[in-house]
């Protein structure tokens, strides 16, 4: 299958009642150095993977100050800015990262609130259209980090609230404090089952976007048989398969697979011209 078509294929997907994209979007974080840490080997390449993306009508970008720390996000503003009408970028903000592959949490309010102030700085924007807490953090109430979100969101300085890596007892809580548009959590055909079907079920009775984080596994998604099957079927690689079957499980479903290449883009969003039914894998 020729990996050129178009991320509109995928149909599209409201988020917060005011931003419409399409439903396959790109998730930056691989254009760091390795561990996620530092800026990447080729600076310029990962412009050009940006950019492509764009021509392929992705429309939705997800980052986090963590990637890098910092360089994700600087990038994207290097390869993009002034940003065309209708794009969106979502970042995220309570982690730290004292290291390669070293994640911390940090969820108290005034960590948040300087986190979005400098993603705005590295983004070049006013206001951030999605910006979501990247994981529940220990060291404050959940209620004042979701808090600080709300007082994001009543100073202008984001449009809209989401999550990330969070239980359905968490969105609802949430849901008391600001409105939530949007969960991120991992799931993916070889990672599914448990909470994550109940909350996608939520989203789509809430109209929320589910954001499935690393949906193909590293990989790893390619030795399933039923999705070689699938590839086979519609002369396709078994990644794309992947995210054809994410796209048919909910309308909610968002994807946003990321590489450093430009090759596995054009691959990726080449699988919007699968058309799965829901359950037939």
């Amino acid at each position: 299958m020729h990996g050129t078509a178009s991320a509109a294929a995928a149909g599209q997907v409201t988020i917060g009642g005011d931003l419409t994209v399409n439903r396959l979007g790109y998730g930056a974080m691989r254009l760091t150095g390795p561990g996620i840490w530092g800026p990447p080997a080729d600076r310029e390449n990962a412009k050009r993977v940006l950019r492509r993306a764009l021509e392929l009508h992705v429309d939705f970008i997800d980052t986090a100050d963590a990637y890098g720390p910092n360089v994700n996000e600087d990038i994207i503003a290097e390869a993009l800015y002034p940003y065309p009408e209708g794009l969106v970028i979502a970042t995220k903000g309570g982690s730290l990262r004292p290291g390669p592959d070293q994640w911390e949490r940090d969820g108290r309010p005034e960590h948040l609130k300087a986190a979005c102030e400098a993603s705005l700085k590295r983004l070049r924007l006013e206001t951030i259209d999605l910006y979501q807490l990247h994981a529940p953090a220990q060291n404050a109430p959940f209620a004042e980090q979701v808090g600080a979100l709300r007082d994001l969101r009543d100073s202008g300085k984001i449009r809209h609230a989401g999550l990330s890596n969070v239980s359905l007892a968490q969105i609802q809580e949430a849901e008391k404090i600001v409105p939530v548009v949007s969960v991120q959590n991992r799931y993916a055909f070889s990672h599914r089952g448990g909470e994550n079907e109940e909350i996608i079920r939520y989203c789509e009775e809430r109209k929320m976007a589910f954001i499935p984080w690393f949906p193909l596994e590293r990989g790893e998604i390619a030795q399933y048989e039923q999705l070689q099957t699938v590839a086979t079927e519609h002369k396709a690689t078994v990644f794309q398969a992947a995210i054809a079957w994410l796209l048919a499980r909910s309308s909610a479903m968002l994807p946003i697979p990321g590489t450093s290449s430009v090759k596995h883009l054009e691959e990726n969003v080449g699988a919007t011209s699968i058309h799965l039914t829901p359950g037939s894998v």
